[in-house]
């Protein structure tokens, strides 16, 4: 039997690649489309025949509801899709407040639904081929991280909403969820403790009220000090094709290992070396995002499941609700 997917809010360009991963996939199909928003409803080169949400979940029989409106309205369309008994995927952030974040926990729980997100991290050689060396003891205990996730401001192209207040949601709960996600999948440990966090306006002159740079110190299970900066920072041309475009360095008892998304290999130094090591990418790819999701329903979670997802954007939130209030020091 065919998956039932209803696409709702294409005010973020993410959503067409789960859009092109559903019509890709065997037995998974999009019955249904909604856009309140009549300017990007009128650009869309699909079949939309919804503005009202409410309608369509009234309307349309589905299994899942796929969301990708702004960031700020997708906790309250995930609630009324998870009330209404249908399973929820979305991009990141899934929702922009942890009361959100506590109903939607509590209800995919109450009615057995599951929860999936855009996390695709795991899913780039470079950093599945890190994974392999931390889980492989090379690296020794881990006991410092440090990774960078800035991206373009890209004033201009980016949707307008990012600079609308009550849209956007912050910095952190944009940005950090891939790198925390990463993390905790690629160390097997929780986050423990938030040590600082600090957002703040630096690049978006043409609106002070967006904190378009963020950084934070936090702490994991065994110790392990863990600092990011996730900030709307890079060059907007080169922004993504950047060296410190997702570059994640792991110091462990035994050496160190450096790497970025779009590297060729892993730069690892292990004590007693005299010099930097070139580690080829060659690793086993496990499924990505999508596929682990379509594995949920069918009742063979993986590793990327309902309480990972909510557990990494519980973490994110937490961060950016501790830089918001200008606290640190705090249990995640």
């Amino acid at each position: 039997m065919s998956t039932k997917f209803v696409v709702v809010g294409f005010r973020h360009g993410h959503i067409f690649s789960l859009v092109n991963r559903i019509k890709e996939t065997d037995d998974c199909e999009i019955v249904a489309c909604c856009e309140a928003h009549a300017e990007t409803r009128a650009s869309l080169d699909l079949d939309v025949k919804y503005d009202d949400f409410d309608k369509m979940l009234s309307d349309v029989d589905c299994d899942v509801v796929a969301i990708g409106d702004y960031y700020g309205i997708r906790g309250s369309l995930a609630l009324k899709a998870l009330k209404a008994g249908k399973h929820v995927i979305a991009d990141k952030p899934i929702c922009t407040s942890l009361e959100e974040l506590d109903a939607i926990e509590k209800l995919a729980a109450e009615k057995n639904l599951k929860v999936g997100c855009m996390l695709d991290l795991r899913q780039y050689p470079p950093l599945v081929k890190l994974r392999q060396l931390i889980q492989d003891n090379v690296l020794g205990k881990i006991h410092a991280v440090s990774f960078t996730g800035q991206h373009p401001l890209n004033w201009g192209v980016r949707p307008s909403w990012y600079f609308e207040e009550g849209k956007h949601g912050g910095t952190f709960n944009d940005i950090a969820i891939h790198g925390i996600d990463y993390l905790s999948w690629a160390t097997g440990m929780k986050f423990t403790e938030l040590t600082a966090a600090r957002t703040w306006n630096a690049f978006a002159d043409q609106c002070p009220i967006f904190n378009d740079s963020a950084q934070f110190m936090a702490k994991m299970e065994n110790g392990c000090g863990v600092i990011a900066d996730v900030s709307y920072a890079a060059p907007s041309r080169c922004g993504f094709s950047l060296p410190y475009y997702w570059e994640f360095t792991v110091w462990g008892k035994k050496g160190v290992a450096r790497t970025n998304l779009a590297a060729k290999d892993i730069k690892l130094s292990l004590d007693g070396d005299e010099t930097t090591n070139s580690i080829d990418l060659s690793c086993d790819i496990q499924d990505d995002y999508f596929a682990q999701f379509l594995n949920e329903l069918a009742g063979n979670p993986g590793e990327l499941n309902t309480a990972a997802v909510i557990d990494s954007a519980r973490i994110s939130l937490k961060i950016q609700q501790a830089a918001d209030n200008k606290t640190a020091y705090i249990a995640l």
